[in-house]
């Protein structure tokens, strides 16, 4: 949406004969000609690449290693593997794997290349209810067991008949797939999704070019699921594969049989994906990571789709390889096992962003990826090593010494993190030095076979399977989607909550049945802050209230307002004050919020009529209304979506600062002489109503809301691949909240704005939503006050009228709810 825009130098001549004037009392003078709302995005871009910095510094408090002994040790980090698995969307169940054709001839006779004591098939695995992976299996002749099973995973713009050669697109230097495989290895080889355009999009609706990856992101992250945790569970279900001999060859029919050790090695998006993957399955015997790991903390600069909430709060990617030391001891026979990962320094895939905008395609989030100083490197391997390094080594039991003996395993075991450069370190991935390395570790007498020639050219990669892979991913995101009202409810399930627990008739002490409502919902309101929104610390500086005069109108005058919160963080707004008050008088507040790319100007400027906000705050004021018209830092188009990128990795959006800039202001509100706290309301548009749906349901000090031309089916209008209006299609890339669809749409967070009033105003021609979509969600909002008695508290307007503030229900719901007379 494009907001009404005044040229701050218009602005500043406007105010210029005014800035000389008296600040409101008990405040300091407001000075400087700034542009104090850009300013404000630039001073938390500075406060979040403190937060960043520091993060690496806080995550020890979020780990409680126990280094008294190996076994102890890999009790303690359980817990935070937990957290990781959830936080990169690996939480659905996984089906029985089998490795099978990928066409209609039988395994055996699918062959589609073959090298050296090796043949290449098309095979396809099952993975998750309705998802399944594709790839190649590099199968040794012999009807020996393999020396180890791997998993090797190229870069994703790399095919898997690219990377055995069996197509051009490689480098045969990187091609080390096929070197494993002359080793003696099985090899399987997955199909990860690129970063090209193709099928980003509905034909019918609108195509964008956002990578493949994005997209699937973008739903996927609305519903707690990520594209990284899709890939780890295709990995994952391999490994399923593997330990269960679920694979084309026999094993030896002999009881001692074991199944051969496991292995995964990737480069790029690959070397992502087989870091992990080892990190949660410690039956992973070892890990090469090629041209991947470094400091994380510019996460915020790569593609959107590496992007996971809550990341850097707890994980580095030391502290992710911190969970490849040891395996879990199983039972009281087998202890934990040594795990070895290799970090190959190599070049980084070079991405300098999304596919160019063509014929209409746009809407793809900014991020590059480029290779990173060794020494970077070289800091976080150095970081990993000393996360383990205190692990005690105390003396193995007699049961556990005669198992690693007769086992052929260490009696002591010792977690190993190794660095290999690929030439300086900017080589191509799988250099000699790491593959010799990683097989050593895999078995102990297996020897690297030559680098050869590619075999002949065989069965291209058919763009087909491509996208049944693509269409596979996105529709599990539907289907979760169209799950995640029941999810909800599961959540919401206290009894006093749940309505299917609210009979028929009422009780008659509404009064009780609203204090104990208000008693149960606590908890989802802390919920909602803490692992939604995300929550900072409360402001830290004094709170140093500058204001000036900015407007003297016949019924009320108007104050630029700035307030301190955190170092380089301020809340500034526009006040406008009735001239009727009289001595000792409080009066209610109405917080007047503007929307996308809007300022205060837009809300409260008399010389400013805007098509969207109808100079609602001075009208408001006129009526003997106290106004406040803050800024919040949606401004700025990609300067303040990288505000976004860089909070999410903290476990924190935009909100997380809107919110305590809001407690401030609140505060300060209160405490002005003039202004009745309890008495203080908040009404929204567009980005602003969702500033109403997110900051009263955080906030108690709000006394009501109004939310207008956005509450809707929040969800479904994120991350619908159906709905045109989705925001699947568009440039919003900082819109979607992480694991949202499973815990708050709007009807749940007007759930926390009630008991207090609550009103929705919409126009039946704007476009942020459709009518039916916002009717069906209103509908759980409504029934909500009425069950408890309360349903007076609860509007809706319609009107006919496109996306902006219409003024007549609201403001009879302001007089109402605010007891204050109509003119």
């Amino acid at each position: 949406m494009k907001l009404h825009r005044i040229l701050l130098g218009t602005a500043l001549v406007i105010l210029a004969p005014l800035a000389a004037a008296e600040p409101l009392p008990g405040t300091q003078p407001l000075t400087g000609t700034n542009d104090f709302s850009m300013e404000m995005v630039a001073g938390i871009d500075r406060f979040l690449d403190r937060e960043l910095a520091a993060s690496v510094g806080r995550r020890a408090a979020k780990w409680h290693r126990d280094f008294s002994s190996p076994e102890a040790y890999a009790k303690s980090i359980e817990p935070n593997r937990e957290r990781f698995k959830k936080i990169i969307g690996v939480v659905d169940e996984r089906e029985t794997c089998k490795l099978q054709s990928r066409s209609t001839p039988p395994l055996e006779f699918n062959v589609v290349g073959a090298g050296t004591g090796y043949r290449i098939f098309a095979v396809r695995w099952s993975v998750l209810s309705g998802v399944d992976a594709e790839g190649l299996l590099l199968e040794p002749d012999e009807h020996l067991p393999p020396v180890a099973n791997i998993v090797a995973l190229p870069d994703c713009d790399w095919t898997p008949e690219m990377f055995v050669g069996l197509k051009e697109g490689v480098p045969i230097e990187a091609q080390f797939a096929r070197r494993l495989a002359g080793s003696g290895c099985r090899v399987l080889v997955p199909l990860l999704m690129d970063r090209r355009d193709t099928y980003a999009g509905k034909p019918k609706i609108r195509m964008t070019n956002q990578p493949h990856r994005e997209f699937i992101y973008r739903a996927a992250s609305e519903m707690g699921r990520h594209i990284i945790g899709y890939e780890v569970q295709k990995v994952l279900a391999a490994v399923d594969c593997f330990v269960s001999e679920h694979i084309p060859s026999e094993p030896p029919a002999h009881s001692a049989y074991e199944p051969p050790p496991v292995g995964v090695i990737g480069y790029g998006e690959g070397g992502l994906i087989a870091l992990y993957a080892a990190a949660l399955d410690d039956r992973i015997n070892a890990a090469v990571v090629s041209g991947y790991f470094q400091p994380r903390e510019k996460l915020w600069r790569e593609p959107i789709y590496r992007n996971v909430f809550g990341l850097l709060d707890e994980f580095g990617d030391a502290e992710i390889a911190s969970f490849i030391a040891l395996s879990k001891p199983i039972g009281n026979v087998v202890p934990p096992m040594p795990r070895a990962l290799i970090i190959e320094a190599s070049r980084h895939p070079d991405i300098n962003g999304p596919p160019a905008p063509s014929q209409g395609r746009t809407g793809a989030a900014p991020g590059v990826i480029s290779t990173p100083p060794l020494s970077d490197i070289e800091k976080e391997v150095a970081r990993a090593q000393n996360l383990l390094g205190k692990i005690g080594l105390r003396p193995m039991t007699y049961s556990e010494s005669e198992f690693a003996r007769t086992n052929n395993l260490p009696e002591k075991p010792q977690p190993r993190f190794t660095l290999i450069k690929s030439g300086d370190g900017t080589g191509w991935p799988g250099c000699e030095a790491a593959l010799t390395a990683f097989l050593k570790e895999l078995h102990e007498s297996a020897k690297l076979a030559p680098t050869e020639p590619p075999p002949p050219q065989g069965p291209s990669f058919r763009e087909s399977d491509f996208q049944h892979q693509f269409d596979q991913l996105v529709e599990h995101t539907q289907r979760v989607l169209r799950e995640g009202e029941a999810r909800r409810a599961e959540l919401w399930k206290k009894p006093n909550l749940d309505l299917s627990n609210w009979g028929f008739p009422l009780a008659k002490d509404s009064a009780a049945a609203v204090k104990k409502y208000q008693e149960d919902t606590r908890a989802y309101r802390d919920y909602l802050w803490d692992e939604v929104i995300g929550r900072f610390p409360p402001a830290s500086l004094p709170v140093n209230p500058r204001t000036r005069l900015v407007y003297d109108e016949p019924k009320y005058r108007g104050y630029e307002v700035m307030l301190d919160v955190w170092p380089d963080v301020y809340a500034y707004g526009i006040l406008l004050v009735p001239k009727d008050l009289k001595p000792g008088e409080r009066r209610p507040v109405v917080v007047c919020q503007h929307g996308l790319e809007g300022r205060p100007q837009d809300c409260a400027d008399p010389k400013v009529e805007s098509r969207y906000y109808h100079s609602f705050a001075n009208k408001l004021a006129e009526r003997g209304f106290i106004t406040y018209s803050p800024q919040n830092p949606y401004i700025g188009k990609d300067a303040f979506r990288v505000l976004q990128r860089k909070l999410n990795p903290l476990g924190k959006t935009l909100f997380a600062v809107i919110g305590r800039q809001h407690e401030r202001t609140l505060d300060w509100l209160a405490a002005q002489p003039f202004v009745d706290g309890e008495r203080i309301a908040f009404y929204g548009l567009s980005y602003g109503g969702k500033s109403a749906m997110r900051l009263p349901a955080m906030l108690e000090k709000y006394c009501l809301s109004i939310c207008s031309g956005d509450y809707n089916e929040w969800i479904a209008k994120n991350a619908s691949t159906t709905f045109k209006g989705s925001y699947m299609f568009t440039g919003e890339y900082e819109i979607f909240e992480w694991d949202l669809g499973n815990t708050f749409n709007y009807a749940e967070m007007s759930w926390l704005i009630c008991p207090r009033p609550f009103m929705v105003e919409r126009g039946h021609f704007d476009g942020v939503g459709v009518d039916e979509m916002v009717a069906y969600e209103y509908a759980k909002t409504k029934r909500r006050y009425d069950l408890l008695g309360i349903g007076d508290r609860c509007e809706f307007e319609y009107f006919n009228g496109p996306h902006e503030i219409h003024a007549v229900g609201t403001f009879d719901f302001l007089h109402k709810h605010l007891k204050w007379p109509k003119p």
